[in-house]
């Protein structure tokens, strides 16, 4: 491991740190934790003139214990299993909706603001986690890039803004909550669920595991429909 690896971890645990006990004291969608320290994280590695290439394998490490991170939701799916049995059908029906208007409605925006077959393809499937939607851009013609950036910014736009629509528009259930987070904002606004409530976190991590595998079936035919 190199030093720069090792620079590289820390940075990013203790600039998360902060940016907890920031967003505690000042709360804000420009203080939530994924934001903030994105952007001071890159302050940084700009002002030290580390590259990306060079930031990778400490990214690499801890993707890898997002693993046990993912397992760990788990444990409140399980301790709120009844609920979510007790709703399946509409959850299914929620997920389903709200998977295929993404969908939809990314396709028509593209096609509205004349952007590239490449450019529309790869923001069809923002509202997928990456590892799914990387798979997905291989079968629909989509860039990597691309989509791994619209993913990310749907993500955090999600976790930044996500819980204040929903109170503007007076959704205060704990299940659509969540619901509505994980089908639209996949990992990252799962994240902002889990700190709401154990159930928040539970519904919006089934819902980010449904819309990947609605996403999956859906788009490689709405795609040929709307563009063709």
């Amino acid at each position: 491991m190199t030093i720069i690896t090792v620079f590289s971890i820390v940075l990013t645990i203790l600039v998360y740190i902060f940016t907890l006990f920031v967003a505690k004291r000042y709360s804000s969608p420009f203080t939530t934790p994924v934001f903030l320290s994105t952007v001071i994280i890159i302050i940084v590695l700009v002002a030290s003139h580390i590259s990306y290439r060079e930031y990778e394998p400490a990214k690499e490490i801890m993707t890898y214990l997002l693993g046990p991170a993912t397992v760990a939701l788990a444990v409140p799916l399980y301790k709120n299993r009844h609920i979510l049995i007790q709703n399946l059908l509409p959850a299914l029906a929620g997920v389903f909706t709200g998977t295929i208007l993404t969908i939809i409605t990314a396709i028509l925006l593209g096609k509205a603001f004349k952007l590239s077959k490449l450019m529309i393809t790869s923001l069809s499937i923002k509202s997928t986690t990456i590892p799914v939607a990387s798979e997905i851009s291989k079968i629909i013609g989509g860039d990597e890039i691309l989509v791994a950036a619209f993913v990310m910014i749907t993500g955090m736009f999600g976790a930044m803004f996500g819980l204040k629509i929903l109170d503007r528009i007076k959704v205060s259930s704990p299940f659509s909550r969540g619901l509505s987070l994980g089908t639209i904002s996949h990992g990252i606004g799962t994240s902002q669920a889990v700190k709401e409530g154990e159930l928040q976190g539970a519904v919006s991590s089934v819902a980010m595991a449904l819309s990947a595998v609605f996403t999956s079936i859906l788009v490689p035919w709405l795609i040929p429909l709307f563009l063709n």
